[in-house]
């Protein structure tokens, strides 16, 4: 029996139940991994709350790090074998899952489960992100909405250790000086300034030609406001809501503007994009390039705590479930 969190109904976190479950050996293609860490996500707040439906009931979350404790046949992975995942299906608030072994990646030697489980997702949001849905160039300068959090992080890093300049928007004074040490040039306190008249102040009128915003509804028409003409909007996420709907007459009256609403499930759609993710993620962890803050752990039966505290902003960097 393993101990694992499940979802009935959806709704607030309330609806997250630890429950004892029975575990079936793997089968064709499938291991068991133990899970030691596992990331959270605001992604799992969307299952959660039904934003992005799920059949029910299900289990929840999709980061995390452990060991391979037994595999079905065709399976490449050895019993023992550390690994992580972030994309390999639901069920990672558990103390352990049954996963198919393609979709899981090999955790380098110095790197602990605790920063796998911490960095993956996050990290390969970041990848796709600035990589490849606007590839982020030396010298171009963006605005990151969300700079203090687990992704906001790992970006400005990334984002300065190539040589752009990364302007980011926080709720505090001291979310401004966690951002600022870790990589951002500009952080604007979006509770006491206008982030769109910072951002021209900053640019010296010319606006940027890429906006990364995870926040959604409460962002939306301030991101836009930011962009040069011709810009690109990057939608990544919705931890304030989903933005309302747009008139597209908006992207032209504001200057020819584009928008995409990435996912990281189709930046790494196949095995290769997968493994090439992970392995530029975690070069950079090994390289000291990426930093990666864990800033709270919660034991799995505090669940239901870790998701209040992250839909009210009172989380930075990257938290981790324990089992």
């Amino acid at each position: 029996m393993v101990q694992a969190v499940r979802i009935h109904e959806v709704g607030g976190p309330e609806v997250l139940t630890l429950e004892e479950l029975e575990l079936e050996a793997p089968g064709p293609g499938m291991v068991t991994v133990r899970n030691f860490a596992i990331g959270l996500n605001f992604i799992d707040t969307y299952h959660r709350s039904g934003l992005y439906p799920l059949p029910l009931p299900t289990g929840i979350g999709l980061e995390a790090a452990g060991e391979v404790q037994a595999r079905g046949e065709g399976v490449d992975l050895a019993i023992g074998d550390r690994v992580a995942y972030c994309s390999a299906g639901f069920g990672a608030y558990a103390e352990a899952v049954n996963l198919p072994a393609e979709r899981l990646v090999k955790i380098p030697d110095g790197i602990d489960f605790d920063v796998a489980a911490a960095c993956l997702l996050k990290g390969q949001t970041t990848e796709y992100l600035l990589r490849r849905t606007y590839p982020l160039q030396a010298g171009e300068t963006c605005l990151f909405h969300a700079a203090a959090g687990g992704v906001g992080l790992l970006f400005g890093q990334w984002a300065a250790s190539i040589g752009a300049h990364v302007i980011g928007t926080v709720s505090t004074g001291e979310k401004a000086q966690l951002a600022l040490a870790h990589g951002y040039e500009h952080v604007i306190n979006y509770r006491e300034e206008n982030v769109v008249e910072r951002v021209l102040e900053i640019t010296a009128g010319a606006r940027v030609p890429v906006v990364y915003d995870g926040v959604g509804r409460d962002t939306f028409e301030t991101s836009l406001d930011c962009l040069r003409p011709r810009g690109l909007m990057v939608s990544f996420g919705n931890a304030s809501g989903a933005p309302d709907p747009l008139d597209l007459q908006v992207l032209s009256a504001k200057g020819s503007l584009f928008i995409t609403r990435p996912t990281l499930f189709t930046y790494t759609a196949s095995r290769e994009e997968l493994q090439a993710s992970a392995d530029a993620v975690f070069e950079r962890v090994l390289a000291g390039d990426l930093k990666v803050e864990i800033k709270q752990r919660y034991p799995l039966a505090e669940v239901r705590q870790a998701h209040r505290d992250l839909e009210a902003r009172a989380t930075s960097g990257s938290t981790l479930l324990i089992p």
